[in-house]
This record gives structure tokens, sequence and C-alpha cells, in this order.
């Protein structure tokens, strides 16, 4: 390999800042999660079947407490916590122990706990882990849960149902989508009179050669580390580009729509809207203090940044490229093997995934978008600070559903994102060698996880 990826693999190595579990849930922790557990299975059955059947209708059976895991540590663990609430009282014979732990010990600690007897009933994770955990199988289909609920593709946001099928079974319930957005200072626009934030390449440019002049030297902060890869991601996607081939079986970010892409972030430095060696969440924390006027970053930021009082506006990101698209990640539900073998605590697990699905309107008050098409025309969502997203519903793009893809990125993507940042490599460079590393990590994970 080129390079070692910047976190080491340890989640010691994550700053202490908010939401940066983002990271790990489609990147590093796929690394410590394979190379911590193996390439077996975790008991069960060769075929990934637990008890199906699941009716539709509440458990009725005898009371039980159902274990559930999640990684909402941050500020949307409140509204889960009160989601959760809810729920226990509406249901008098279950109750829930709630497990909320950071992604990555969460995505470290799931197999080996499940394997044990000790992971939990029930739990959310991230879509692009859906195909490894379901590989491993610590994870069930809940191909009955979704036809008793009357779920189909048609119900969500394009394409987040897809990737929730593996080996033509589905095991995930889609909750919400998170994707990377625009902020801009309202009062740094106000001083040199943009009134409308940018939506392309020119009137980005526009934008920040006014902010300059307005006295704001270093507007738009571009971090060699943490969100970059998801920037780069996005503008590959809107040059008609795609990181990796459909089946996983190649990579392809280092053509033309990569080096374009790339070749874009690394001029917002070298026109110096951007400081050199950003680190990993710095261009956050400038933005939040009000040091800079523009960044780009998670949706999950949305709730700190109303407690700090900023004047923040929250649009799509800038269509640079030919289209618009943008890296996005969905929560779903999951069932564990431990609990799909009792025929009582599988149907009330899946009780209560369904339950949890149906409220993923007042979801939004941790700053996600409802995955339900219906749940956004709820005015729970509709009067949400993320409403102004909704239009971005229709680009979202989300990785490959492949198991053990999420290990090659950080291996390979955000190095190269990284080198070119630094001035270390130019754009096309760092992005052909990792191109080329990433052939030899995807046989790799071709020979792990081949049928």
């Amino acid at each position: 390999m080129n390079a070692t990826p910047w976190y080491s693999g340890t989640s010691a190595a994550l700053p202490p800042l908010s939401r940066r579990g983002f990271l790990w849930l489609g990147a590093g922790a796929a690394t410590a999660y394979l190379a911590g557990c193996g390439g077996d299975s975790v008991g069960g059955g060769a075929d990934g079947e637990g008890v199906g059947g699941f009716s539709g209708e509440d458990y009725a059976g005898a009371a039980l407490t159902l274990t559930y895991w999640n990684g909402f540590t941050g500020g949307d663990g409140p509204a889960m916590q009160a989601l959760v609430k809810k729920f226990v009282s509406e249901h008098d014979n279950i109750e829930i122990k709630t497990n909320s732990i950071s992604w990555p010990d969460f995505y470290q600690q799931l197999p080996a706990a499940t394997q044990a007897g000790k992971g939990p009933d029930v739990g959310a994770m991230h879509l692009d882990q859906i195909a490894t955990t379901a590989a491993r199988q610590v994870i069930v289909p809940l191909d009955d849960l979704a036809e008793a609920l009357d779920l189909a593709e048609e119900d969500f946001a394009p394409s987040v149902w897809g990737p929730g099928i593996y080996n033509d079974e589905r095991y995930g319930i889609p909750f919400d989508v998170h994707c990377l957005a625009m902020y801009y200072n309202k009062d740094h626009f106000d001083e040199p009179g943009i009134s409308e934030p940018p939506t392309d390449a020119a009137s980005f440019d526009e934008a920040m050669t006014k902010l300059q002049g307005a006295g704001f030297d270093t507007p738009f902060w571009m971090p060699n580390l943490w969100p970059s890869h998801l920037m780069f991601l996005s503008l590959l996607w809107q040059f008609g580009g795609e990181p990796y081939g459909e089946d996983g079986t190649e990579a392809t970010f280092g053509d033309e729509a990569g080096v374009k892409a790339l070749s874009w972030m690394v001029e917002q430095i070298d026109k110096g809207y951007s400081p050199t060696n950003v680190e990993a969440d710095a261009q956050y924390t400038a933005f939040k203090n009000g040091d800079t006027s523009v960044t780009w970053d998670g949706i999950w930021q949305i709730n700190d940044l109303q407690a700090s009082g900023l004047p923040f506006g929250v649009p799509s990101i800038p269509t640079i490229g030919d289209e618009p698209a943008v890296w996005a990640n969905s929560h779903q539900f999951f069932l564990t093997r431990e609990a799909a073998d009792d025929e009582d605590r599988s149907n009330a697990a899946k009780t209560y995934i369904g339950w949890l699905s149906e409220q993923s309107a007042d979801w939004s008050a941790a700053g996600m978008i409802p995955a339900r098409n219906s749940a956004r025309e709820e005015p729970a969502y509709q009067e949400s600070v993320q409403y102004a997203l909704n239009e971005q519903t229709e680009y979202l793009h989300f990785l490959s559903a492949v198991p053990g893809l999420g290990g090659v990125t950080p291996e390979t993507i955000e190095v190269a994102v990284n080198e070119a940042m630094l001035g270390v490599k130019p754009p096309e460079e760092a992005l052909m060698d990792a191109q080329e590393d990433a052939v030899q990590l995807l046989e790799e994970v071709l020979s792990r996880y081949g049928e």
C-alpha cells in the first residue's frame, strides 16, 4: 500500500468532536471489523435464516426485554431516547434495554458479542455495513417483515432500498438518509451582498471572490482528511464517475471524472479560498466559530449548529460537475441471529422495528431525512431545517452493497485525497496509485467473501 490510513484503525485516533463515527461507518470500522473477527461466520446455519413468518401484528406474547444497540451518541441520541420511551409506553409486554456506543466500537463489538451470545436482539447500523454483516451471518433476513409492512422500493428515497439486499434477501429496513450538504454563514454573505447561495461552479467561484473582497480571506476551508473523501465522492458522481464497479470487483475512481473532482478540490487551495493542511474537522470548527464562511459537511451537524446560535443556511452542495449528486448513507434496522432463533423474541423485535420505521418523520428531530416518502410529507419533517434539502433526495448516491468494500475506501480513496490536498502528489498520480492498491484489496475482498 502507498500509505497507512490516518486513523490507523483505532477509535482513539478519532477527534472527540461530535459525529466522526460517520467516517467509520463506511470505512475504517470495516477494516477493524474484519481484522478483529476473522472470516468465519458466527453460528447458526450457513443459509443465514432464522425464525420467519412475521404476521405484521403486534407481539402479544409473554413480557420480555429486547436489547437494542445503536451508535446514536451525539445530537441524535435524545431523539432516539424519546422514541424508545414512546414505544415502551405503548407496549406493555416489551421493554427496551438500549446500549448506545460509538459507531467504531459498535462495528468492532457486534460480531464477537453475537458469537458469544452477548449481542443485541435488534439494532441500527449504516447501510454500507449491511452486506458485510450479513455475509458474516451476524444478522438475518427481514423479508417477512418488509412484506408484512407492505414496504417496497417505491416507498423510499431513491437508491436507499437496494443496498439493504444481500444475496437476494433483505437484511435492512430503512429508517433515514443522511448526506453531505453546504452550510453558509448568512451574516458573511450579507456583507458583500450575496443574495443566494451558489448552485454551480461559476456562482461558487463568484461567491468566494466576493467574500474575499469583503475581508473573509479564506472563506472555504478544504480539509485534507475527514470529510474530504465524502466531498470527493460527491464530486466524482457529479462528473459522471463511479468509485467502484457495481459488483465491487474493480476500482474506477482514478478515471477522468475522479481527476476532475480532486483537481477542483485542490484548486480551492490554489485560489486561496482555503489555507493549506486543514486538519480533520477543523473546517467545521472554524465555520461554527464564525471564522470561515462556507463548509461542506454532513447534516448530522444541524443540531449542533442550531444550538450554537450561528446564523446559517443549509442548501444542497453546488453542482460543480455535469449533474447533481451527493454522497449519502442510511441508518437501517437489523435483527440478529441470536434473536431470530427464538420466536417470541423475533416477533417482539420485528414489532419494534416496524414501529420505529413508522416514526421516521419524528426522527427528523435528530437532523436526519426520513427514508420513507410518506414521512417526508409530514409536518415534523417539513418544518425541520433539513427540509431545505428535500429535493436533494432525488440524487443521493450510496456506495455499492458489497461485503468488505467499506475497508477498501480508507486504504485507497482517502489516502489519495489526503496526498493531493497536502500537495504530496498531483491528483492524477495520487488517484492512479490508490486505484492500483484498490485492485489488490478488492481481490482480497473477493477471496474472503466470493461465492
